[in-house]
């Protein structure tokens, strides 16, 4: 019943310097202004490629606050789009998942969601902004067995496993699966389950957190070496996926400390591919 990454959602101690961050760093571009009486926040809603990126900035005691009083900013929760919000609220009926509806969406807290907030909204279609194409993953990093977590989400959500991805990466440490919704597009939750005898920075947050939580998104971007460049000309701090950021070309890691918090993945129009389970359809690099 998810069909799309639609949004994330940061707690940021002003809306306004963080919209500033994103705009000059991303490309992203201010939408509108909302509030949410469930996460008492003002928030500023920016355009970034296809999806958005709401700055939710605390009006009062609530889960915004109380996040920012604990972590700091950073990433707060994961936003997803069904095309039926009311059938998707009876079948989180049914399963017993509780939510809370905020307006026209549905949020659904961590204690639901194995440590990954999610904010559910009705499908839309939106120009393209910027040198992003859109957000298509957030990392629901786990202490729980990825197994138990993709489960309860299929019967939430109403997944087809036969769409998912099996991951497991020595480098960071981790073993799970890409929840893939459409088997044609990239758009998942990504589940990493962490280990204690394989250290690294994934388990580090997830010991720091105390369990199943948030780690990071991604975006793809239609102009890799572009907006590359604008983030090194920012003072960006960037990881690449290869040996140097100077010859990088496929993809690489935003430091949170650019982002307010937010670990930020970069990847090259459709090289996602190549740890998604279908290689074959990466584009080969121009020139």
């Amino acid at each position: 019943m998810l069909d799309r990454v639609d949004r994330m959602l940061m707690a940021v101690n002003s809306r306004d310097r963080a919209s500033e961050t994103f705009a000059r760093l991303l490309g992203a571009e201010p939408a509108r202004e909302t509030r949410s009486d469930s996460l008492a926040a003002d928030c500023a809603v920016m355009s970034i490629g296809e999806t958005e990126l709401e700055l939710c900035e605390p009006n009062g005691p609530g889960p915004v606050r109380e996040h920012l009083d604990r972590w700091g900013e950073g990433l707060f929760a994961a936003g997803y789009s069904t095309p039926s919000p009311q059938a998707l609220a009876e079948r989180l009926d049914r399963v017993g998942a509780e939510y809370v509806r905020d307006g026209e969406r549905l949020y659904l807290p961590g204690t639901t969601t194995f440590g990954l907030p999610m904010v559910i909204s009705a499908s839309a279609s939106r120009p393209r902004v910027g040198p992003v194409s859109f957000f298509y993953e957030a990392t629901n990093s786990l202490e729980s067995d990825w197994r138990k977590v993709m489960a309860r989400y299929v019967e939430m959500f109403g997944l087809d496993p036969s769409n998912f991805s099996p991951i497991s990466s020595s480098r960071f440490g981790y073993d799970g699966t890409l929840t893939l919704f459409d088997p044609d597009r990239l758009d998942r939750i990504e589940l990493s389950q962490t280990f204690a005898d394989r250290p690294g920075a994934m388990r580090r947050f997830v010991e720091r957190r105390g369990g199943d939580s948030f780690y990071m998104c991604y975006v793809e971007t239609h102009d890799f070496d572009a907006l590359k460049e604008r983030l090194l000309a920012a003072g960006a701090n960037l990881t690449p996926r290869g040996a140097s950021i100077e010859e990088e070309r496929d993809g690489c890691w935003v430091h949170p400390k650019n982002l307010h918090g937010m670990l930020l993945g970069i990847s090259r129009t459709t090289y996602a591919w190549n740890w998604s389970g279908r290689p074959e359809r990466i584009q080969p690099l121009p020139g």
